[in-house]
């Protein structure tokens, strides 16, 4: 039995009907990789079963404490049962993107069954009407609660889930490994637990506003004598700041990485600054055709990894919080993306200086039964709709595996991240790399953004406008083969022999 930290608290505080705190992925999979061409349901079972061995955080349910005095707990389910997790759909005829795109919509908007683990995973058979894929591919979409797991946590997952051939040379089992269920707790062990852990609480959360009431103050001190730059973030409302509702929509663009890296070296910028100048170009195209681009720049939150900045803890979720401007103001896609670069990196070296990048902590410092009434007033009451600071949308960006990765014997060939919507914030966008790809995927709310192929269009026509400038006006670098590179050092290997004299290399080794 484990009690949840602060922040994977929050996000179980945070739970609302109208914005389900979970998080998903949808891989696309080519059987033809697997022994004998084909991949069975009972298999893919299989697969989940050795693979959890090495997670068994996903075993787990929660228990909340009586009256939510306290944080709940995770306990090893003693009724675990695989196949409620893992379903097996399939799209009707004609089994086109469009079909999935819905389906994946409806699934991700329905909240998890919070009694049972937290996570759900659907096999999606049928696609065979999407142009570009392999004949005879599934799907696997799979949803966590994000009190399991973050962006990096995901990663880890998927990576856990999969083996690096078709036919992995090791065993996933592991001898003697048994994952027995574990009695809830008493009511009255935890409510004994809970006001020990609420007088301590209380301490710590004087010491944590006095700590940071100083740290506000000094830098108050900081942006005032110009130290550090204060980001601009009184962006106009749009309506991607309307109320969230409890209806979805899902979409995605799919680029190849080598386009992101040519623009990246034409222009002197990052991989980084090319997706958020991309993903700004299609709302400024979006909100053009409907006659409601803002004439002042919109902002977005970008999550940000505190593992590489703090060290690791025992929390499953380590993130933090910035917000920037991402100048959709500025028409030129080259001189946006440069000043898309200043503002994240303004926005780095002012958030990561105050405590403002872990406001989202907040949510899990107090009580469940404090938290969950007041999000649950501010949500029903339609509250945001009088935020003074307006986010436009959610940015997160995801580095994947640059090699493939197998299921079952089938090759991933396409992955997709699903995010989360929050109140007032109607918009995310996941970008993730995979294996020479780079997919950015869109989750909005179904009456904020009742087209999203149009969507798509707009970020496709983004990319292409970006490309076009950064490869005119800028230094083109070719990337040459693999087999360029190798005659190249082929024949530098043989000047080098050529020059030294025998003996030489021996010495200077």
């Amino acid at each position: 039995m484990k009690q949840l930290g602060v922040l994977d608290s929050a996000f179980i505080n945070l739970e609302h009907p109208n914005t389900p705190q979970h998080i998903g992925g949808l891989g696309i999979y080519d059987q033809s990789t697997a022994p004998g061409g084909t991949v069975r349901f009972k298999e893919v079972i299989a697969s989940f079963e050795r693979k959890l061995k090495k997670l068994p955080l996903f075993r787990t349910r929660m228990v909340q404490v009586p009256g939510g005095y306290d944080r709940p707990y995770w306990i090893k389910d003693d009724k675990f049962d695989m196949e409620f997790h893992l379903r097996h759909i399939a799209l009707p005829k004609p089994g086109d993107w469009r079909q999935l795109c819905i389906l994946i919509a409806r699934l991700h908007a329905r909240p998890l069954d919070m009694s049972r683990p937290l996570w759900e995973a659907y096999i999606i058979e049928g696609l065979d009407n999407i142009p570009h894929l392999p004949k005879n591919c599934f799907a696997v979409y799979t949803k966590m609660h994000h009190s399991l797991v973050d962006g990096a946590g995901g990663s880890s997952f998927m990576a856990a889930l999969h083996d690096l051939e078709p036919i992995p040379s090791g065993s996933d089992e592991e001898d003697g490994m048994t994952y027995l269920g574990e009695t809830p707790p008493s009511a009255f062990n935890m409510l004994t637990r809970g006001t020990f852990n609420t007088a301590r609480n209380s301490v710590d959360l004087v010491k944590g506003l006095f700590k940071t009431g100083i740290e506000i103050g000094k830098n108050v001190i900081d942006v005032s004598r110009g130290n550090v730059p204060m980001p601009d973030i009184r962006a106009p409302k749009t309506r991607f700041n309307n109320p969230v509702g409890p209806y979805r929509i899902f979409e995605a663009a799919l680029f190849e990485l080598e386009d992101f890296k040519a623009i990246k070296n034409a222009t002197d910028a990052k991989v980084n600054d090319v997706a958020l100048a991309i993903i700004s170009g299609g709302i400024r195209h979006y909100l053009q055709h409907h006659n409601e681009l803002p004439l002042d720049s919109l902002s977005a939150i970008m999550p940000v990894n505190m593992r590489t900045r703090r060290g690791d803890n025992e929390e499953n979720n380590q993130i933090g919080s910035i917000f920037a401007n991402i100048h959709t103001d500025i028409e030129d896609p080259v001189e946006r993306m440069h000043a898309i670069h200043k503002s994240t990196d303004e926005a780095k070296e002012f958030g990561e200086q105050t405590p403002l990048v872990d406001a989202l902590k907040l949510a899990g410092v107090f009580s469940p039964r404090l938290t969950k009434s007041l999000v649950h007033f501010y949500i029903d009451n339609k509250l945001t709709e009088h935020l003074p600071i307006n986010i436009s949308s959610v940015i997160s960006n995801v580095p994947g595996p640059p090699f493939p990765l197998y299921c079952s014997g089938a090759k991933l060939v396409q992955y997709h991240g699903v995010g989360l919507l929050t109140p007032g914030v109607g918009l995310f966008h996941l970008v993730m790399s995979y294996c020479g790809t780079v997919t950015v995927s869109i989750v909005a709310d179904r009456n904020i953004m009742p087209d999203p192929g149009f969507y798509r269009e707009c970020l496709e026509k983004s990319f292409d406008e970006l490309k076009a400038a950064a490869l005119k006006t800028g230094k083109v670098v070719k990337h040459k083969t693999k087999a360029e590179m190798t005659a190249i050092r082929k024949e530098a290997a043989g000047i080098k022999a050529a020059k030294s004299k025998p003996g030489e290399e021996q010495a200077s080794a």
